[in-house]
C-alpha cells in the first residue's frame, strides 16, 4: 500500500511540474509576442512629428476638435496640419510642444495655424 501511495505521490508531482513547465513556456512566448505589439502600440501613441499615417488624422482630429464650438474650421485646419506635420499634439488643447511643425505653422498674421 505504502509503495502505491509513493508512486502516485510521484506521479501527481510529475504532472503538476510538466504542467509548470509548459505554463512556463506559453507565457514566455506571449510575452515575446506582446513586446513587438506594444512597440507598434508606443509608435503610435508617443506623438511627435511623423508618427502618424495619413489615415489617421481624421479620428485624430475628430478627438482634439471635439470639445470645439467651431468644429468645421477646427477639423479643416486639423487635418491640413496633419497631413502635413503627421501629428497631433494629445488633449483637445495645448500641448502643441509635441508636434513642432504643428507648433510652428503660422498664419500670415502671425497667429497659429494648427488648432
Amino acid at each position: 500500500m505504502a509503495t502505491m501511495t509513493g508512486r502516485l505521490l510521484l506521479l501527481l508531482l510529475l504532472a503538476v511540474a510538466g504542467l509548470l513547465a509548459v505554463s512556463m513556456a506559453e507565457h514566455e512566448v506571449l510575452a515575446k509576442g506582446s513586446d513587438e505589439h506594444d512597440d507598434n502600440i508606443y509608435q503610435v501613441s508617443k506623438g511627435g512629428q511623423g508618427s502618424l499615417k495619413n489615415y489617421q488624422c481624421s479620428p485624430q482630429c475628430s478627438r482634439r476638435c471635439a470639445n470645439t464650438q467651431y468644429k468645421k474650421p477646427c477639423l479643416f485646419f486639423c487635418n491640413k496640419c496633419c497631413n502635413t506635420c503627421l501629428c497631433v499634439p494629445s488633449g483637445y488643447y495645448g500641448n502643441k510642444g509635441e508636434c513642432p511643425c504643428y507648433n510652428n505653422w503660422k498664419t500670415k498674421r502671425g497667429g497659429p495655424k494648427c488648432p
